[in-house]
């Protein structure tokens, strides 16, 4: 057992009992880690609380890493960075309720990967100091790809169609797994921007729901697993 003092990102928490809470977190310096919370519920002056673990929050921890158990121990924790616009917006929460359901399920890696560690964090800050962020889940879990393997290959982007599957843009069509017309048009506008430049570019509803759709197909194709995300449905309704 190692005694570790990291950065991590709560993914999820889950309720152990009528006191307890396991957490999963992405780690700075190990990946990911589950931990025991015990009596975190009930407990008025602990050093944890329940708040320290709602979903995306980011913390400081001391914690015990087991290297024979699945479930570590939280030693101490606090936040550090308290969000300031998340909880008064409901399109924030929403959004944060989304990706954090969609990263619980894709990140199981063990090993510390400190560039994707970094994109998320500092992406979750610009969420929270930012007031226009309708596209933010859209740029977020494209650009994901860049550290997940999977990012589209762009050397032939003037291409008329795009194989979700391939990961290229190509002049031949295989139907259901091909992006052409609008769709490639779409998808198009959202490569090689940053958060900065994306409230320049205008979407419909439609089109947001759109390039959201294309781009949760292009996880399944790519990420074994990967189930589309409960919080979906909640997510175009807010949007809608």
């Amino acid at each position: 057992m190692a005694v570790i003092t990291t950065k991590a990102i709560v993914l999820s928490s889950l309720k152990y009992g009528d006191t307890s809470l396991i957490v999963k977190c992405l780690t700075l310096q190990e990946g990911i880690k589950s931990y025991m919370i015990k009596g975190v519920l009930k407990a008025k002056k602990g050093k944890l609380k329940p708040a320290y673990f709602q979903p995306l929050t980011q913390l400081n921890l001391v914690a015990n890493h087991n290297s024979k158990s699945s479930l570590n121990a939280i030693k101490e924790g606090q936040v550090v960075y308290p969000y300031e616009t998340v909880h008064t917006s409901v399109v924030k929460q929403t959004i944060m309720l989304f990706l954090s359901e969609v990263l619980s399920s894709i990140l199981q890696e063990e090993e510390e990967n400190v560039p994707l560690y970094n994109y998320i964090e500092t992406s979750l800050i610009w969420l929270d100091t930012h007031s226009h962020v309708a596209n933010f889940h859209l740029l977020f879990l494209l650009n994901l790809t860049k550290y997940l393997g999977f990012y589209p290959d762009t050397s032939n982007i003037e291409k008329e169609t795009f194989n979700l599957l391939d990961g290229r843009f190509t002049n031949v069509g295989y139907e259901k797994l091909t992006l052409s017309g609008k769709e490639i048009a779409l998808f198009k506008s959202m490569l090689g921007i940053n958060f900065d430049t994306i409230n320049s570019i205008s979407y419909s509803k439609k089109e947001r729901q759109t390039i959201l759709q294309i781009i949760v197909e292009y996880y399944e194709l790519h990420l074994e697993g990967f189930r589309r995300p409960k919080s979906l449905n909640v997510l175009e309704t807010v949007f809608n």
